[in-house]
């Protein structure tokens, strides 16, 4: 899987993915993978400026199926849309992010060597450092439980976060390997979503089966 990344100037995040730069490129689908019985369309935007990397979620859900997770905590347990950022192969490190429909996070550093890995938080991630974020649902309240239509999860990650790690900043023609993941706790067992296609990358901590974003 190969992706072209856009650049754009830097934008509002409101969590609707409703400014004009999000015009800009197309909806990515994400499929289902695994044995989930759930059918929800999932897709992605992304973009890209000096500042850092943008990405629009629209997840179509049924329920907001989380709540006991709260920031770093596990939020891999319950519902969440899950980034993975490798930006050079010579190293096994890359960095993780994910958000909830409540907009809970977890940011993390990831080392992973034959597949025994250990996430490690970001230190002083504030100021110029810090991921900027918003979620918005619709059809219902943000709350957990509620009935629901969909819910947008609309954020950037900024270079700064992710200096330390070579080939960061990118620049027009560099490529960085990475994957882009949904789980929903709707149903029994959970259902799983991913830009990457093949069964390796089923495993979602399985770098080596990472698609490719190209920054343009």
């Amino acid at each position: 899987m190969e992706m072209n990344i856009n650049r754009v100037d830097d934008f509002i995040i409101t969590g609707k993915g409703r400014s004009g730069e999000w015009e800009m490129t197309d909806w990515m689908p994400l499929l289902t993978v695994g044995n989930g019985k759930s059918s929800y369309e999932t897709k992605v935007k992304v973009l890209w400026s000096e500042s850092g990397i943008y990405f629009l979620f629209f997840c179509e859900d049924r329920m907001i199926s989380c709540g006991n997770q709260k920031n770093f905590g596990e939020l891999y347990l319950e519902d969440v849309v899950e980034v993975f950022l490798w930006p050079d192969e010579r190293h096994p490190v890359y960095f993780e992010y994910e958000i909830s429909p409540l907009g809970d996070e977890l940011p993390l550093l990831v080392a992973n060597k034959d597949g025994l890995f250990h996430g490690w938080l970001p230190f002083l991630a504030v100021n110029e450092r810090k991921i900027l974020s918003r979620t918005h649902v619709e059809g219902g309240r943000k709350e957990p439980g509620a009935g629901v239509a969909a819910w947008y999860a609309e954020f950037i990650i900024p270079f700064e976060l992710l200096i330390g790690m070579t080939n960061c900043p990118p620049a027009p023609g560099t490529r960085w390997r990475a994957n882009m993941c949904r789980l929903d706790y709707d149903t029994s067992p959970v259902t799983q979503w991913s830009w990457c296609r093949e069964k390796m990358a089923w495993n979602f901590h399985n770098y080596r089966g990472f698609g490719s974003f190209v920054f343009r």
